[in-house]
């Protein structure tokens, strides 16, 4: 469906995309994710045509990005992070003219953004001013655009960014279901979100991918360890005398549990082992009572803050050079036709 190949863009001297490379199937929900600057809206930018890359190609189902713009951008519906909105325009005046861009056949038109207007709940808001609605409201007008003519593609970048709780589990639903017959790549900084809703997930730093794989893969390839937590009623000299009778730990820690007269231990063993039956035997035959004992895993923000920490931190201490000169480079190009 999309292929990127060896892509680079800089600004000047700064390299904001670093050789990257990866491939998007047909039929799954993608989350794209990183630190801010680290190139994920420069690369959806060049996914969709809105800039040129430096070096290296995008392929949207066998059209060239840059060659057969045309073919390759009606594939896709992409809404970024500042949605192209023509502020003086009422939200269906703004839909028609975006239907009418993407020549999506005039007979169909009505029924699609009626059929659209009710998917991105902003029916009871088509005869009001897009300058008049809220961050949210015009958010949710901008998704509608990008699904308009119903592509193949659909690319958001932060579609969730102004809504209040509740509009972001609507949002989410949509999302879930524009993946039942859509491939939808989805950027956001809300991790939660990315787990909820994603098939796959890349996770890009300095601007080059560090990690791609499914939520559960993702976790299982940072957990080479295994780790317990156990609370245990018992003095720390009696319990560390079980645990180190015990094969297959590779490394301990006993502290006071928040519990009277009780610690906490924290072990660590290879991934593969389970020692949580041989663990409970051994303390019962010492008359240890386990009060509590549970698994630690890994979440998806601990292994996004150890492939991207490094990254994120020198990022935070710099300017983010990515933002400042792209949004130059696209200096009144908010209201460019060829972004719908």
């Amino acid at each position: 469906m999309i292929k990127v190949e060896n892509l680079v863009k800089r600004y000047g001297s700064h390299v904001a995309v670093d050789h990257l490379s990866f491939q998007i199937d047909t039929g799954k929900i993608y989350g794209f994710l990183g630190p801010n600057g680290a190139g994920k809206s420069t690369t959806m930018n060049i996914m969709t045509g809105y800039i040129a890359p430096s070096e290296g190609t995008v392929t949207i189902n066998g059209h060239d990005i840059v060659k057969e713009a045309e073919e390759a951008k009606q594939c896709i519906g992409y809404l970024p992070e500042m949605p192209p909105l023509y502020q003086d325009m009422t939200v269906r005046e703004y839909l028609t003219f975006a239907a009418e861009l993407k020549k999506i056949p005039k007979k169909e038109r009505a029924q699609q953004i009626h059929e659209i207007m009710d998917m991105t709940m902003i029916a009871d808001m088509e005869k009001r001013l897009i300058k008049n609605l809220s961050k949210g409201y015009k958010q949710r007008v901008g998704l509608a655009q990008a699904i308009l003519g119903y592509p193949e593609v659909i690319i958001l970048d932060e579609p969730t960014v102004g809504l209040d709780p509740k509009q972001i589990i609507e949002i989410r639903g949509l999302i879930k279901k524009l993946g039942e017959k859509h491939t939808v790549i989805l950027s956001s900084h809300i991790l939660s979100e990315v787990q909820a809703v994603c098939d796959e997930i890349m996770i890009i730093s300095k601007g080059r991918l560090v990690a791609s794989d499914t939520p559960e893969g993702l976790t299982g390839l940072m957990n080479g360890k295994a780790s317990l937590e156990a609370h245990i009623l018992g003095e720390k000299e009696e319990v560390e005398t079980v645990i180190r009778g015990l094969s297959g730990i590779t490394n301990y820690s006993i502290e006071s549990s928040h519990e009277a007269d009780c610690v906490k231990a924290v072990l660590e063993t290879d991934a593969k082992e389970d020692i949580r039956v041989p663990l409970f035997y051994a303390l019962a035959d010492k008359k240890l009572p386990v009060l509590a004992l549970s698994r630690l895993e890994k979440s998806l923000e601990d292994i996004f803050l150890e492939l991207t920490g490094e990254a994120a931190e020198k990022q935070e201490a710099e300017p983010d050079i990515e933002r400042q000169v792209q949004e130059k480079e696209e200096e009144g190009g908010n209201h460019d036709e060829s972004n719908l």
